[in-house]
């Protein structure tokens, strides 16, 4: 049995240059959301990767009440499907590579971005749907996809992500989508640190009407 009491939080960020303009609304929004999963019962590790034609990661498997204020230098241009590709892959092999009884019960990929992809050229969007699918309906991983003026709904169903976990925001709304989005993630956290064993992992709750106009333009 995986750890029922352990999440792993992987967020992937885009930071190629059009997110120069929210670049201090991004950074206090990942604060926020951060703040939101402190309040969720449960041990939580962060691994942060950010992405623009290239990837790194920032920092792995850390404790939240270790995590560090978020450091944005945009640049480059938007590589989201092999960022995409990379994270998934490597944190399925390092959960793989775990004995059962230390892998988080709760997995949880994130992924914002205020653009479009426009520099893959190892992954396509058919492969990412698959794999993200392969992930959700497999292991139960919640994927979340949060996508700045554009359709983030159209967008993020061509990447294998539910249309109920995925949500348009403003670029002037960037911190309010971030807390909106970390308080439904601890919603599902607790949930599924309450549900009896053996049952079938809760996912999150989707987005009301309501909530997708309090984050809009």
């Amino acid at each position: 049995m995986t750890r029922a009491d352990l999440t792993h939080l992987y967020f992937l960020l885009d930071r190629s240059g059009s997110m120069q303009s929210i670049k201090s609304d991004t950074e206090g929004g990942f604060a926020a959301f951060v703040d939101e999963q402190r309040k969720a019962p449960g041990e939580c590790r962060v691994t942060l990767a950010q992405f623009d034609d290239r990837y790194d990661v920032v920092y792995s498997s850390v404790p939240l009440a270790d995590v560090p204020p978020l450091v944005l230098q945009p640049r480059g241009s938007t590589a989201l499907l092999d960022a995409m590709g990379r994270l998934v892959t490597s944190a399925g092999d390092e959960l793989a590579a775990m004995p059962e009884d230390q892998r988080p019960g709760t997995v949880i990929v994130a992924v914002m971005t205020d653009g479009h992809e426009n520099a893959s050229r190892e992954w396509t969007h058919p492969a990412i749907k698959a794999l993200v699918e392969q992930q959700t309906t497999d292991y139960a991983w919640q994927f979340l996809y949060m996508g700045a003026d554009q359709d983030a709904i159209e967008v993020g169903t061509s990447l294998g992500v539910a249309a109920g976990a995925s949500v348009t925001y403003g670029r002037g709304k960037t911190r309010d989508a971030m807390r909106l989005n970390g308080e439904k993630l601890g919603k599902m956290r607790a949930a599924r640190a309450a549900a009896p064993a053996g049952a079938p992992a809760p996912m999150m709750e989707e987005f009301s009407a309501a909530e997708r106009r309090s984050v809009a333009d």
